[in-house]
């Protein structure tokens, strides 16, 4: 069954008169995701025609033929027939539906104009779908790079260099490359499955270091060393603060509280600005100004949020704040492609040519002998 915790599916099932005996998660295996953008899209279409919420999700009930879907739609329904509004139907769900999705339902009800508030989150949705695909496909042809140099490096080590091996050996008055490369290929034929398991071992090592969290953090915290990444990963935080803010205020949210619900969205490093931005406003300071201090907006930015608050169009200035920052990430991102791409392919390169020019070398000294 779907619920937000073991408990309250324990307490679901006794009501119904089960006895439980366990209640266990169900993390096993691969679960398809939920549908979300989809679901949205037939939801705003079924409300634009005409119909009530519960008839529009009725609708989409008696449509879906996905186990999961429906264990959703079926939740939503139980929740609105108890009087639940839609924005609490969701949150019992916090699995399935995200508290921005659910904060925007939530203040468009107040006003009326759900369709709308749904149109609004569908668009973010897809912007920051599309800024994250883009991020991905920045970081996968140094990825392939990589994986295909290591192979080539690989059938190099493992089987190329031992061939040569067999070339070299008996010969005298070797120089220091023909050494290296018979003591490497002697190295190989007695502990080949050794080293081909200890290597298999270090890869495997990396990988679950890779998935872990702290290292993950750590590895960050390097990485943003470099001024230029830097600058692209405050780019990427400032896009989504300003469109989650924008998305927020046009649902009629009050500014503090959506500030306050963009904390999630933020890493911790910028928790500690933001809660700085909140007590300032609290006190009276001006967007604006309290988020130039806290070094959250450019220039630029701080004259488009200081001609919203003048014409109360501040809503659609984070809109177009985030469309500034948007196109400066992806100026960054193309440069950042255009200079760090032929880097490693010239670094990985070099890498194969060195063990390349190793083998070759004694070959092109007994050629000379012989001459």
């Amino acid at each position: 069954m779907m619920a937000a915790s073991p408990e309250i599916a324990q307490k679901q099932l006794q009501d119904e008169g089960c006895v439980v005996m366990r209640v266990t998660p169900a993390t096993a295996g691969k679960k398809k995701r939920f549908p979300l953008t989809l679901f949205i899209q037939e939801l705003v279409a079924l409300l634009d025609a005409g119909l009530v919420v519960t008839e529009a999700i009725e609708a989409l009930r008696a449509s879906s033929r996905e186990p999961q879907l429906c264990s959703v739609l079926d939740t939503l329904l139980k929740k609105l027939y108890e009087g639940c509004q839609l924005s609490q139907a969701m949150a019992a769900l916090p699995a399935v539906f995200p508290p921005l999705l659910v904060n925007t339902v939530r203040s468009s009800e107040q006003t009326g104009h759900l369709p709308e508030a749904l149109k609004r989150f569908q668009y973010y949705e897809q912007r920051m779908e599309l800024l994250r695909k883009r991020i991905k496909s920045t970081l996968t042809y140094p990825g392939i790079v990589m994986a295909v140099g290591g192979l080539i490096l690989g059938f190099l080590l493992g089987f190329i260099i031992p061939r040569f091996a067999a070339v070299f050996d008996g010969m005298k008055n070797l120089n220091g490359s023909a050494r290296f490369i018979l003591w490497w290929g002697k190295l190989v034929d007695q502990y080949g499955m050794v080293l081909l398991a200890a290597v298999g071992a270090g890869v495997t090592a990396l990988v679950l270091l890779l998935k872990d969290p702290r290292v993950q953090r750590v590895l960050l915290r390097q990485l943003l060393r470099l001024p230029q990444l830097r600058n692209q990963h405050s780019l990427t935080i400032m896009v989504r603060f300003y469109r989650t803010l924008g998305l927020l205020l046009q649902g009629g949210m009050p500014v503090v509280q959506a500030l306050s619900l963009t904390r999630a969205i933020l890493p911790a490093s910028h928790h500690q600005q933001l809660q700085k931005v909140l007590d300032n406003v609290q006190a009276g300071q001006a967007l604006s100004v309290t988020l130039d201090d806290q070094q959250m907006a450019t220039p630029v930015a701080t004259r488009l949020l200081q001609a919203g608050e003048r014409s109360g169009q501040l809503p659609l200035m984070c809109e177009r704040i985030a469309a500034f920052y948007d196109d400066a990430l992806e100026r960054a991102i193309e440069m950042f492609s255009k200079v760090f791409e032929p880097l490693l392919m010239i670094l990985v390169g070099g890498i194969v040519g060195l063990v390349v020019l190793l083998l070759y070398m004694p070959i092109f000294e007994l050629a000379g002998g012989l001459s």
